[in-house]
Parts: C-alpha cells; sequence; structure tokens
C-alpha cells in the first residue's frame, strides 16, 4: 500500500500553491506535515487525497495514478478530515459517523448490522458513543471534529488523512485523539500545528516552506534550532529527553530571531 508524489505542482489560477513536491509515505507511518500558516500544507492535504488533481506532476495510489482509480475506490482507500467541514442538514451524531460507509453501500450491499457495529466502533473510539443521538447543530466545535474523525474511521480506509485534526480541541483530547491515531492500524498523514505534538507522535517529519517541501526525515532531523529560525522564523532550543525524543523550548524577545516572514503562499 503505497501514497506518492511525484514532482507535483498544483495552481490556484495562475497562482504556484505547491512547486516540484516529491513525496513517498511509507505503509504503516505516521507522516507530520508541518509549516507556517500558508506554507501549502492544506493544498499538498488535498492532492494527497485525491480531492485536487495536480497541475503538474502525479499523485499515486499503489503505482497507479489517482485519476484512474475511481472516486468510491478512492473513497475506500483515502479517508480525509480536513479543517473545517459542516452541514446544515438534520442529522444525529450517528448519521453522520454513518455517512463514512456510503462507499460500501450499494442496491446489492445494503445497511447491515455489520454497518451499524462499525459505526458503534468509530463512536466509541473518539468517545462520542454517549451523544451518539445529540443534533449535530447542537456540538461544540471540538465535538465536531471528534465526529469528523469518527466518520473517516468509519470509512475503514488505508489511509488518514488529518488537516490539522486538534484544532478546537482541548489539551486532554488532543492528545487522546493523536494517541488513539497513532495507534490504528492504517497509514497516517497529518498536518499539525503543534510542533512538540509532531515531535511526540511522527515516525517522520516533512517540512513545508513557501509551497516547497523543504526537508523529509525523523523528527530529531527536522526539529532543529536552525530549521525553527529559517522556516518558522523563530528561536528555540531542542532538549532530548532520555528516550532521545526531541522537545521544544520556544524563546522570546530576542532581536531578529521572532519576525514573520512575508509572501506566503495560501
Amino acid at each position: 500500500m503505497t501514497l506518492e508524489l511525484r514532482d507535483v505542482g498544483w495552481n490556484a489560477g495562475f497562482k504556484k500553491i505547491i512547486s516540484d513536491v516529491s513525496l513517498r509515505v511509507e505503509p504503516g507511518e505516521f507522516l507530520g506535515l508541518i509549516g507556517p500558516n500558508g506554507s501549502g500544507k492544506t493544498s499538498l492535504m488535498s492532492v494527497l487525497a485525491g480531492i485536487r488533481a495536480p497541475s503538474r506532476g502525479q499523485a499515486l495510489l499503489d503505482g497507479q495514478a489517482m485519476k484512474k482509480v475511481g472516486r468510491r475506490n478512492l473513497a475506500r482507500r483515502i479517508g480525509f478530515v480536513e479543517q473545517q467541514a459542516d452541514t446544515i442538514d438534520r442529522i444525529t451524531v450517528r448519521e453522520a459517523v454513518a455517512l463514512g460507509r456510503t462507499p460500501y453501500l450499494s442496491l446489492l450491499s445494503p445497511w447491515s448490522e455489520d454497518d451499524q457495529a462499525i459505526v458503534q466502533k468509530a463512536l466509541e473510539a473518539v468517545e462520542m458513543h454517549l451523544m451518539a443521538d445529540r443534533m449535530w447543530q447542537t456540538l461544540s466545535g471540538g465535538e465536531k471534529q471528534r465526529v469528523h474523525i469518527a466518520r473517516t474511521l468509519a470509512q475503514q480506509p488505508d489511509f488518514l488523512l488529518l488537516d490539522e485534526p486538534t484544532n478546537h480541541l482541548d489539551i486532554h483530547h488532543q492528545l487522546g485523539l493523536l494517541d488513539l491515531v497513532r495507534t490504528l492500524p492504517v497509514t497516517v498523514v497529518a498536518a499539525l500545528h503543534d510542533l512538540n505534538h509532531a515531535a511526540m507522535f511522527c515516525d517522520r517529519i516533512a517540512m513545508m516552506d513557501r509551497g516547497k517541501l523543504i526537508a523529509i526525515g525523523t523528527p530529531e532531523q527536522i526539529l532543529t534550532s536552525q530549521n525553527l529560525r529559517d522556516v518558522f522564523g523563530v528561536a528555540a532550543d531542542i532538549e532530548r529527553d532520555d528516550q532521545g525524543r526531541c522537545h521544544i523550548r520556544y524563546q522570546v524577545g530576542i532581536s531578529g530571531q521572532t519576525g514573520i516572514k512575508k509572501d506566503r503562499v495560501a
């Protein structure tokens, strides 16, 4: 099972958003995608999910161009949780999660007890089973995010793509969610805002800046003081614990080290 980009570029009109990105997601890994706001992370995630077709290069699933895989098969293989997704439909939490089973349903394969069990398991995984009968519109932002992830888990995908999944979650649910995702039998790609979360949970990290993939490697290789200064414009000390994991301690008030870079892409 492979997910790969080869020399991919993507434009919004005449503006280049992603340029010359080559990336192979290794089976079973948790790959983190980091970069400043506007570095192209969300656009890259959309290309990886097969939602946007590259303007240049190839997006491949198991060596086959995604445009040849078919929408239903893509929906079965790749689950994508966007930053912001909403609905005006009056549906319950359980009904929202049940939408994840849509790629498997047809006249010959109607809703079954197995589908019901998969939905229940997904609800329990994100601790929303006790709110299964609540209406979607009554949920908080964090609760909605957990339902989105449960819906994607109900797809039973091989690849789970998460675009800043911890937005709107309190720290307890941020850590719980990422720990859950790390234990799932899927390959994970997650765009993460918190660099310490990336250090804690990711096997590898890909760093984006100005639409380009500038580095990829282990957290220890990527999360260096120099990289954080060059890409994020911040000063930080990188500490290592006795297991070799890195922890970032930011510095503030240091002249010349915390300037905000300009001319970012969307």
